[in-house]
């Protein structure tokens, strides 16, 4: 008997060890965007849409009702009725039902896009309503409640009803840009066009760009190489003027918004009255330093009055418009971190404050909707942990939040049209992916949807570890990730790469699958690196203070926060502290360098991709913000820029950029280069032509294919 037990034990263990010898190891086919395999490497995801209160799950041939009690699901069409309403040519069917829209809550109508048209169709009526050219547009914007559309073509805006089309400019170019995103994207701004909540009138952005300097873009895939130039406002340059338009579809005419003189001011976070008569704009100078919130008169364009101002010592930031509440069209929502945190309060459209709604040492990271039947308000916030997104139901009388979801992990919600149900997509560290349906007003009712499997099942996966350090002000907790190497063994010393971004507007971090790591790093750890990211001061979502660090001094405190995870890594004895690297891209490729030529003696070797090298040559809106100009600032620029220490660089230094990056242009990593030569320094640079600022497609992978070589070449 004890035989027997001894060969099976033997046979177990056999078993084990050959299953562990089997297991895969990854490529960059699998973890890359661009790879080839990465579609069958990512968690499963079902796609879902509102109509009205009802549930929607898209699908290629078909969208399922889904019942909020059970979750069964019940066919509602199919692609085959769409394409049997439409009756068009092959070159205009729709071929899947993944972007399918359901925007009147109580018609059978759905809004469908193909490559060049925008349709909505009846399918219980089985009819076509309208068709709306769409080919080769710059920017559209449809209205629900009109039924019309709003499109730049060829620089120049028109609105159509489907069967006439009004065209509404004739002065459009390059340099008189209308109907789409002004002030480089900057201040939230996305879209160019906003129709009123009736769909009478359509507010647009013109931007007037001809007083901006070019910057000499070139194609080099024509016969004879040609210039394609971009406008670009440099820090402290000339910089673009932006005026607001309306159009009035009744009386046809248009008239701007009398704001005064455009030159050096921001507008942004537009916002219509319910009635669509009264029109808000948040106004900012150029310092951006001083805010207001200015209500117009829709119908000649003057000024009503202004309801609010902020101003601040460093910048102030506005990044949303004003929410009107559903059931009091004469209060708002705004939301401001005049308090040292974003947060939400109420006003009146006399400018009178009603109440702070939301306050505490979190973020509302995200203004969701409203539950109109119960007066709340649904936001997303970080009150948990600064690296959780959750849910939260607030009441708008007494302020109480309710939590929503699970108070975990990292989530992100659509709202049902009135309020009651939230369609939860989220991770956890441990969890790919789950989806639930969770009711608004009763928390416990959670109706689960998904629950992904790991895609990863059968691979060598690494260990993932979360904690916190404290920043170089010796009190600050900063997060960071760290990716241990496959078949880790602490007695080990193995080669570390520090991975960095630490600008702002971004985090690294967060309680999703993996702690938010990236494919390349797991790719890393594969291969026996050992991989560590820090959100040093300056990223997001944690405070105004501990944004507004880095002013007048990109790269001065991140650096001496991200030198405190130096610190960290050396203590461990499983770290070579001998082979540290160093990688990122844009303002982490800022930081690679400049962690790299200011501590030559801890980086081995680095990989900077499209890297800021001076701030005097990224664009205005961003760098006056964080840097104030080049005339206001000259010690502060003079104190970061990398031009000055090219004579620092010890290490391997690997710089990449894309030959037509618009967003930190070539002139920056080709002023190192000629620094370098100057000095004696020998940094490798490579380039991807026709490429903006990220790699598209599969040369992402070709790119991360370059960036682990060089560690492997240099540091492994």
């Amino acid at each position: 008997m004890k035989q027997k037990w001894y060969m099976m034990a033997l046979l177990g263990l056999l078993t084990t060890n050959l299953m562990a010898q089997e297991k895969k190891t990854f490529t960059l086919e699998d973890l890359n965007y661009g790879g080839y395999n990465y579609r069958n490497m990512i968690p499963e995801n079902r796609y879902y849409t509102w109509w009205g209160d009802q549930l929607v799950r898209q699908d290629m041939e078909a969208c399922y009702l889904v019942d909020p009690k059970t979750g069964k699901e019940s066919t509602l069409l199919t692609l085959d009725t769409i394409n049997d309403i439409i009756q068009g040519d092959e070159q205009n069917r729709i071929r899947h039902l993944y972007y399918i829209e359901f925007p009147y809550p109580d018609e059978t109508i759905a809004k469908l896009m193909n490559g060049k048209q925008i349709l909505l169709i009846d399918w219980k009526k089985k009819e076509l309503l309208r068709t709306f050219d769409r080919d080769n547009v710059q920017a559209e914007e449809f209205c629900t409640a009109s039924k019309m559309l709003a499109t730049v073509k060829d620089h120049q805006l028109y609105i159509s009803d489907g069967s006439q089309t009004t065209q509404l400019t004739t002065d459009g170019s390059r340099e008189i840009v209308y109907g789409q995103s002004v002030h480089r994207d900057e201040f939230g701004i996305t879209k160019g066009l906003f129709w009123s909540p009736d769909g009478r009138r359509l507010a647009f952005y013109r931007m007037d760009q001809s007083m901006v300097a070019d910057y000499p873009q070139v194609d080099i895939f024509k016969r004879e190489a040609t210039y394609e130039p971009d406008k670009y406002p440099m820090a402290g340059e000339t910089s673009h003027k932006v005026t607001v338009g309306i159009y009035d579809t009744e009386t046809k005419q248009t008239l701007y918004l009398n704001a005064g003189d455009p030159t050096d001011r921001y507008f942004t976070n537009i916002a219509w009255a319910p009635d669509g008569k009264t029109i808000y704009m948040f106004e900012l100078n150029r310092d951006q330093n001083d805010c207001r919130l200015v209500a117009y008169n829709a119908q000649n364009g003057e000024k009503d009055k202004e309801l609010y101002r902020e101003t601040h010592e460093k910048y102030v930031e506005p990044l949303h418009p004003i929410t009107f509440l559903p059931w009091n069209q004469k209060e708002f929502i705004l939301q401001s971190q005049r308090d040292g945190y974003n947060h939400l309060y109420i006003y009146n459209v006399e400018g009178k404050l009603i109440k702070q709604l939301t306050s505490g040492q979190f973020v509302v990271m995200d203004l969701v909707g409203f539950d109109t039947s119960k007066k709340q308000v649904i936001i997303a916030t970080n009150e948990a942990s600064p690296i959780c997104r959750n849910y939260y139901a607030v009441d708008i009388k007494i302020g109480k939040r309710t939590p929503i979801d699970n108070q975990k992990g990292w989530h992100n919600a659509e709202l049902s049209a009135t309020g009651k149900y939230l369609i939860d997509n989220y991770s956890e560290p441990d969890t790919p992916r789950n989806i639930s349906l969770l009711n608004t007003n009763a928390p416990n009712k959670i109706v689960n949807l998904l629950n992904a499997a790991d895609p990863w099942e059968g691979y060598d996966i690494p260990e993932y570890v979360c904690g916190t350090i404290k920043a170089d002000d010796g009190k600050t907790d900063l997060y960071y990730r760290m990716v241990k190497p496959t078949d880790f063994d602490p007695a080990k010393k193995y080669p570390t790469i520090v991975y960095v971004y630490g600008g702002p507007h971004a985090h690294n971090v967060q309680a999703s699958w993996h702690y938010g790591s990236r494919g390349w790093e797991t790719y890393m750890a594969s291969k026996g690196y050992l991989l560590f990211i820090l959100d040093n001061r300056g990223s997001e979502n944690r405070g105004r203070e501990f944004e507004q660090a880095t002013f007048r001094q990109l790269g001065q405190v991140e650096m001496a926060d991200q030198m405190r995870g130096i610190g960290y890594l050396k203590s461990l004895p499983y770290v070579d502290a001998d082979r540290i690297g160093v990688h990122g891209w844009s303002f982490g490729g800022f930081m690679t360098i400049t962690l790299m030529v200011n501590h030559p003696e801890v980086f081995k070797v680095g990989v900077a991709g499209g890297p800021v090298i001076d701030w005097k040559w990224y664009e205005v809106m961003y760098g006056e913000r964080y840097m104030d100009t080049p005339q206001q600032n000259p010690e502060g620029y003079e104190k970061v820029s990398l031009l000055n220490k090219a004579s620092s660089l010890k290490g391997k230094l690997q710089i990449i950029s894309g030959y037509n990056d618009a967003t930190v242009v070539p002139q920056h990593c080709l002023s190192f280069l000629a620094e370098c030569i100057k000095v004696g320094t020998q940094p490798d640079f490579f380039v991807y032509p026709g490429e903006p600022h990220n790699m598209r497609g599969h040369q992402s992978t070709h790119l991360h294919e370059r960036i682990s070589q060089y560690f492997d070449d240099y540091l492994k």
